[in-house]
């Protein structure tokens, strides 16, 4: 077969960057190329809305994956574990649902033992049946009792036979994300007890970053990376200085991040941290005991980020549950795509609810999905190369430096923690983002755009993980962990208490296109808030629509027109709604001033803040 190194499209001449631009120049007409195509991201940075080869330099593509700085990757494959959660609380019931599930695609165990450890033979009962030897099993607990489980564990092992380096597992022994949570003071006095115990036990780490708790309370991807980054180089000095080897700490660390919906920016996110986490390590210069394969003086094994990623409970909803398979499953395959280690999906109805069989079970077969069915286990880092992430991960791991660099200055992530600043600069983007969608900024599918507005909670009301409660006694600030959706949640399901649901009614007249348009806006607008919508045709009069409206029991009219028409349209048409309901102008047309003279106070439009405007209609309709 002949050797063809003919280009692809090679019969199309070369466009340049300069062409580019002049052609999007001219279908712009005018507008400005900054504010209609360029992404102002949360993280700090630009994003332009096309990249070309030329923008690859000066960033290293040329490694491969498995090779330092890892940023491609620490594996050589693309596997990864499919983990899910069990509660611990009964041993019997966690042991029947273990076994149960890693006969369904499950290889890695998670047992949260929050509720207080099992004794030796409650974990001989919670392991029976499981070869340990063949699932990665983790654990978490208390910091203080982190310990004690350790030496059952190691206890447990050696008793029952096993080749302790086939061994592979965590226990999550995390101090500072105890106190964010909690808001009671911690230290990492037993640390070193626990990697001594845990030294038979070389696959078990223990040190963990739960980084996730800040995403699931608000964080930008550049606050999870930048502040997971000083969390575990709080763990790498502080042991290090207590005289632990830099090799053996930096081995037992492992990374718990969140994953959102913001897809390319979470491979982003992944790629960069394992870039970053490695120069980290590196700067300890730990030194190399790797019998197989000798380092260049520099354990490079030990600068690999251990990575598990959880889908984020931050965007789920309790209104339209069902958009959050599909949130959960591009953040899985955002997790996949960037190499992670292990992936924990969330199930679509924890946000509400006790996850059941039917829940845990599709959360599963997600990830079985996109391994069996999409085989993006077979595919190592096909982001690598591509202009777009590779910008974007540069960029992203420039911010996130920079506010390591920042916390590093400031004492380090223990210090930040105590003080409440961490607490403080996460609370803030939270509230930020609550604000953004508020004012539909930042959009939820369901919640705060397009909500279903047949759809009624059925009982469904908000669930708080009791992991995250602060403690009585907190001496210090904690996360703020309110779901975005919570504020708009909780003004539909007032709504629906209050016993009456209200009457929206649209007045829709004249210019065709424009009535039908502020129509669909007025009804996905006072939808959110859980409101029966009555759409129409149109109406040759106000008066006629006036009177449509009364015999419709409508509590709020909504006249839907052009703005050169409200002048005439609007005076005329709260004159015949009356008191009859509320009188309410879709749009914020230039007369709006003399509609308000004439007494017109509502108006709904794109740049209403539309939860604060949904509040004020419930009190005027004495929905409390």
């Amino acid at each position: 077969m002949a050797n063809n190194k003919e280009k692809l499209f090679s019969e199309f001449p070369p466009v340049s960057t300069e062409e580019w631009m002049e052609k999007i120049t001219v279908d712009l007409k005018g507008a400005d190329f900054e504010k209609k195509l360029v992404w102002r991201t949360n993280e700090g940075f630009k994003v332009q809305p096309f990249y070309r080869e030329e923008d690859l330099q000066g960033l290293d593509t040329t490694t491969k994956p498995g090779e330092f700085p890892y940023k491609r990757g620490t594996k050589t494959d693309n596997s990864w574990f499919v983990r899910q959660k069990i509660s611990a609380k009964d041993v019997k019931a966690a042991n029947a649902k273990a076994l149960d599930i890693l006969n369904k695609g499950v290889d890695s165990l998670s047992f949260c033992c929050c509720k207080g450890i099992p004794s030796a033979d409650g974990l001989k009962q919670l392991l029976q049946g499981i070869c340990a030897d063949c699932v990665e099993l983790n654990f978490s607990t208390s910091p203080e009792e982190s310990l004690t489980l350790a030496q059952e564990l190691v206890s447990y092992f050696k008793g029952n036979g096993y080749d302790l380096d086939k061994l592979r597992g965590s226990i999550s022994y995390d101090p500072m994300g105890f106190m964010l949570r909690k808001g009671v003071e911690k230290d990492l006095s037993l640390a070193l007890k626990i990697m001594e115990t845990l030294a038979p036990l070389k696959g078990f780490r223990f040190l963990t970053v739960s980084a996730g708790s800040l995403s699931d309370s608000g964080a930008y991807c550049y606050q999870e990376l930048g502040y997971a980054l000083a969390w575990g180089n709080e763990y790498l000095r502080s042991l290090t200085e207590a005289g632990a080897a830099a090799d053996v700490i930096a081995k037992r660390i492992q990374f718990n991040f969140s994953v959102s919906s913001n897809y390319f920016m979470e491979i982003a996110k992944f790629r960069a941290a394992r870039m970053l986490w490695a120069k980290i390590v590196e700067a300890y210069k730990p030194e190399c005991h790797c019998s197989d394969k000798p380092c260049d003086g520099i354990c490079r094994c030990a600068c690999k980020m251990r990575i598990n990623a959880t889908t984020s409970r931050y965007n789920q909803t309790l209104f339209d549950p069902y958009v959050n398979l599909l949130r959960s499953e591009t953040e899985a395959m955002s997790a996949a795509i960037a190499g992670v280690d292990s992936i924990t999906v969330t199930p679509f109805n924890a946000a509400y609810d006790k996850p059941d069989d039917f829940s845990e079970r599709l959360a599963r077969n997600q990830q079985l999905l996109l391994k069996e069915e999409s085989h993006f286990d077979k595919v190592i880092d096909p982001a690598g190369g591509s202009y777009y992430v590779e910008n974007l991960t540069e960029a992203l791991a420039e911010q996130a430096w920079k506010l390591f660099l920042s916390v590093e200055d400031e004492g380090g992530m223990m210090a930040l923690i105590k003080a409440g600043k961490v607490q403080e600069s996460v609370n803030a983007t939270n509230a930020a983002r609550h604000e953004a969608a508020a004012k539909r900024k930042e959009s939820l599918l369901g919640t705060n755009q397009f909500p279903n507005i047949k759809e009624v909670s059925e009982g469904r009301a908000p669930k708080c993980c009791g992991c995250c409660k602060g403690e009585e006694n907190k001496t210090i600030a904690t996360l703020d962990g309110s779901r975005l959706a919570s504020q708009f949640e909780e003004l539909r399901l007032a709504t629906e208490a209050s016993g009456k649901r209200p009457k929206v009614f649209m007045l829709t007249i004249g210019n065709l296109a424009m009535r039908q348009a502020r129509a669909q806006f007025s009804g996905n607008f006072f939808g959110c808030a859980g409101y029966e919508i009555i759409d129409n045709l149109g109406f040759k009069t106000v008066e006629d629509g006036a009177e449509a409206a009364r015999k419709a029991g409508a509590d709020i009219v909504v006249l839907c027109s052009s703005d050169d028409e409200y002048a005439e349209y609007g005076p005329a048409a709260f004159k015949a709604v009356g008191d009859s309901a509320v009188f309410v102008i879709a749009g914020a047309p230039a007369c709006m001033e003399d509609l308000k003279a004439v007494g017109i106070e509502n108006y709904v439009h794109i740049r209403c803040n539309v939860l604060e405007t949904l509040k004020d209609f419930n009190n005027k309709l004495g929905i409390k």
